[in-house]
C-alpha cells in the first residue's frame, strides 16, 4: 500500500495526507497504470452525467490535467522546445532542460491537445475511452522508465535505476482489465498494441535527438499516447 500511496501522490494532485517515501513506489514502477484507472476512473465519473459530448470530452481532459498536477504536460511542453530546436544535441538538450517557454512548447501543447479533445468528443463512449486512454498512457509511462537509458541525472534516472525488464509484464497485465470496459475488444487490443508503437518511436527519437530519455520526454509519451489512444478509439 505504501508504494501505491507514493505512486499517487508522485503521479495526482490529490491529498493524500503526509509524503511516503518516493523509494518505495521507484522499486515498482510497474505500477504506473493504477494511477490511471484512478485520474480516468474519475474524470469518466464525472463525465458520465454530462450529455454533451462536446463539453463531456473538455471537462474529463480538463479533470485528468489537473488531477495530474500538469506535471506530464509540463513534460511536454519542454519535450516540444526541444523537438523543435535547431543545432545540434546539446543544444536540443540545452533548450528542453531551460526554464523558458518557447514557440516549440507552445505547439506541442496545443496540437497534442486538440488531438486529444477531437478524438474524445468522437468515441462512442466517452467516460471508457477516457479510462482506457489513461491507463494506456501509465503504462507507456512504465515502459519508457524500464527501457529509457537515461542522458542525464534526474526522477526519470533515479526510476530507471531500479526498474528491471520483467517490470513491462506486470505493466502490461494490469492494463487488461481494460477489456471489460463497454468497449469492442478490438479496439482495446488495439490501443495496446498503439501504446506500444508509441513507445519505441518515443524511445528511438529520443535517443537520436537527445541522446537517452529523462523525465520530460517519459512525461510528454503520457500526453502524446493518450491523445493517440483517443484518436484510434474515435477513428475505429
Amino acid at each position: 500500500m505504501k508504494s501505491i500511496l507514493a505512486l499517487l501522490q508522485f503521479c495526482t494532485s490529490l491529498p493524500l495526507g503526509s509524503p511516503v517515501d518516493f523509494e518505495h513506489f521507484a522499486r515498482r514502477s510497474y505500477l504506473y497504470p493504477l494511477a490511471g484507472y484512478v485520474i480516468g476512473g474519475i474524470a469518466a465519473g464525472i463525465t458520465y452525467w454530462i450529455a454533451s459530448p462536446v463539453v463531456g470530452a473538455a471537462v474529463a481532459l480538463a479533470v485528468v490535467l489537473i488531477l495530474s498536477g500538469c506535471n506530464h504536460f509540463d513534460g511536454l511542453l519542454d519535450f516540444g522546445d526541444g523537438l523543435m530546436a535547431h543545432g545540434s544535441r546539446e543544444k536540443r538538450v540545452a533548450a528542453m532542460t531551460d526554464r523558458t517557454t518557447g514557440a516549440g512548447a507552445v505547439a506541442a501543447g496545443l496540437i497534442v491537445t486538440l488531438l486529444a479533445f477531437a478524438g474524445l468528443q468522437s468515441t462512442a463512449c466517452l467516460p471508457a475511452a477516457i479510462l482506457a486512454a489513461e491507463v494506456c498512457a501509465k503504462v507507456a509511462m512504465s515502459c519508457l522508465t524500464t527501457l529509457g537509458v537515461p542522458f542525464r541525472e534526474g526522477i526519470h534516472s533515479y526510476l530507471h535505476g531500479f526498474a528491471r525488464p520483467w517490470y513491462l509484464i506486470p505493466a502490461t497485465l494490469l492494463a487488461l482489465p481494460l477489456f471489460l470496459l463497454p468497449l469492442p475488444r478490438a479496439s482495446i487490443a488495439l490501443a495496446l498494441a498503439a501504446t506500444v508503437v508509441i513507445v519505441a518511436l518515443m524511445l528511438s527519437l529520443s535517443r537520436r535527438l537527445f541522446g537517452g530519455v529523462n523525465g520530460d520526454v517519459v512525461g510528454a509519451t503520457n500526453e502524446i499516447t493518450r491523445a493517440g489512444i483517443l484518436l484510434l478509439l474515435a477513428l475505429v
